[in-house]
């Protein structure tokens, strides 16, 4: 039988990359974009072909819409039918306050978290609405609710708009047979910590969680990847914490 297809953006490192080797061990060849991290996405890609997955490694940075454009007709040529999107592709800038916050910081932050993100998705639904099938899991951020203050709140912003964007697009695609969900991810072990330049930022907060620990990237994609099955067929337009409580 011929596998179905999933794009992972943002597939280099975290939970792009644990979601990409869950969904190869799940029966998904994947196509995997990073923006500067080659060796990353190799070593994604061969751990994705050692569960029995092709793959396809895609340069693509998503704040650029010629790239995205170039990063689906390398998916359209390789694998053809696209059936599930994890959006993953994301970017976190240094803490800082609002009052800190400068429009460069801004524009790139949005560039890429919601019009980058937004334009992945378009991209999708142009593929699956024919067809009237597919997921799109756009992976937002607990930020979004609790507001990141003196952190990331701009981080947090973008992540909000992302929640909107996808109970709007959910609504917009559901009648053709496409379902759109979130997942928000809380406290969890990757390296966008140290991105923000706070690398122990993650156990210092764990005290905070109601479940007394963080979370891995393991996790936040075991939850990805049930929602892209049939298990979750009757499930659209909403968000799901990954937060231990939190």
């Amino acid at each position: 039988m011929t596998r179905p297809v999933c794009l992972i953006t943002g597939a280099s490192a975290g939970i792009g990359a644990a979601s990409a080797k869950l969904a190869a061990q799940r029966g998904y060849d994947v196509a995997l974009s990073y923006n500067t991290d080659r060796a990353g996405a190799e070593a994604v890609a061969a751990a994705a072909e050692d569960a029995g997955a092709r793959t396809l490694i895609v340069q693509a940075d998503v704040a650029d819409p010629d790239a995205i454009t170039a990063l689906y007709r390398a998916v359209d040529d390789a694998f053809g039918p696209l059936d599930a999107l994890i959006n993953n592709a994301g970017i976190v800038a240094q803490t800082a306050r609002v009052t800190d916050l400068t429009h460069d910081r801004l524009r790139r932050m949005f560039d890429v978290n919601v019009i980058g993100a937004i334009l992945v998705a378009k991209e999708a639904v142009l593929r699956m609405e024919p067809r009237r099938r597919g997921v799109i899991i756009n992976v937002t951020s607990a930020a979004a609710r609790l507001g990141s203050a003196n952190t990331y709140v701009d981080y947090a912003a973008s992540k909000a708009a992302m929640d909107i964007f996808t109970k709007g697009l959910s609504d917009e695609v559901a009648a053709s047979g496409l379902r759109v969900m979130g997942i928000a991810p809380g406290l969890i072990e990757t390296d966008i910590h140290a991105k923000g330049g706070d690398p122990g930022r993650a156990g210092r907060l764990a005290s905070g969680v109601p479940m007394q620990r963080t979370g891995s990237a393991e996790e936040v994609a075991q939850a990805i990847v049930w929602l892209m099955s049939e298990e979750a067929s009757y499930i659209t337009g909403s968000t799901l914490d990954v937060t231990g409580g939190r």
